[in-house]
């Protein structure tokens, strides 16, 4: 939209620059969190997934709740009912680390968008609103935060050069996995019934877990990188003549 004077005026109204460096390292503080949670979690994994495969090749048939198995021995059934308390009371402090996570991900992520825009203001497909509601609307949470993602780190990099997408597709292709797997793992765990539909669910379970780890170490590398590269071009000073201009530069620590 043309302004008085013949600029554009930002699509996205008003932005302005404050330093992500803060913010991007307790992201990345409390996604270190999520990661040592996660290696807990797959080691009660592992402990449940033992048990039942015990019970599974010992034929045992029908279990209609963790720890009410028929004939096994009782040192198996107390294996399963501790084995299954461990893995319960991992999954409430899982639960609790990726809700702060997500809290300070979300902030973070609204702060370098905002930044972004400073550094190039028609870069950007999507609303401000987005880097929060994209996350959560049902379909286009499948690419909206990975495009919000490579619009803002595009708009990041040093003036004149490229750089690859790599990380953040490989980051973005985990979480998307550890969602899809993680979901139908934990489903088919709480409602299975027999041994064998527990042993198949706890082993959905762990491969999540797993690729909920890589894809937390993924997210800590692709937000210190994406922080220190806004940090580094916020330092080098303002946007030389002839590229847009930003329609606010302010609040820079």
């Amino acid at each position: 939209m043309p302004v008085p004077g013949g600029t554009m005026a930002p699509p996205h109204g008003d932005a302005w620059l404050r330093s992500p460096v803060g913010l991007g390292r307790a992201v990345a503080v409390l996604l270190g969190v999520v990661v040592v949670v996660g290696l807990f979690s797959i080691w009660a994994g592992v402990k449940v997934y033992d048990v039942t495969g015990t019970i599974v090749t010992g034929e045992v048939g029908e279990v209609g709740e963790v720890g009410e198995v028929g004939e096994v021995g009782e040192a198996v059934q107390r294996d399963v009912v501790h084995a299954d308390s461990v893995m319960a009371a991992v999954g409430v402090v899982q639960v609790a680390s990726l809700v702060a996570t997500v809290v300070v991900y979300l902030v973070w992520f609204h702060r370098v968008r905002i930044n972004a825009e400073v550094f190039d203001p028609f870069g950007h497909e999507m609303g401000r609103a987005w880097t929060v509601w994209g996350w959560f609307v049902p379909v286009v949470n499948l690419w909206f935060p990975r495009r919000i993602m490579l619009n803002t780190w595009d708009a990041s990099r040093p003036a004149g050069t490229r750089t690859s997408h790599g990380l953040v597709n490989a980051w973005w292709v985990m979480w998307s996995i550890t969602l899809f797997v993680g979901r139908a793992g934990f489903e088919s765990y709480r409602k299975a019934e027999t041994a064998t539909e527990l042993y198949v669910a706890v082993g959905d379970v762990l491969f999540a877990d797993v690729t909920g780890v890589v894809a937390a170490v993924l997210a800590i590398l692709v937000v210190l990188r994406l922080t220190r590269m806004q940090n580094e071009k916020a330092l080098r000073g303002p946007v030389p003549p002839g590229e847009p201009v930003p329609a606010a530069v302010r609040d820079h620590r």
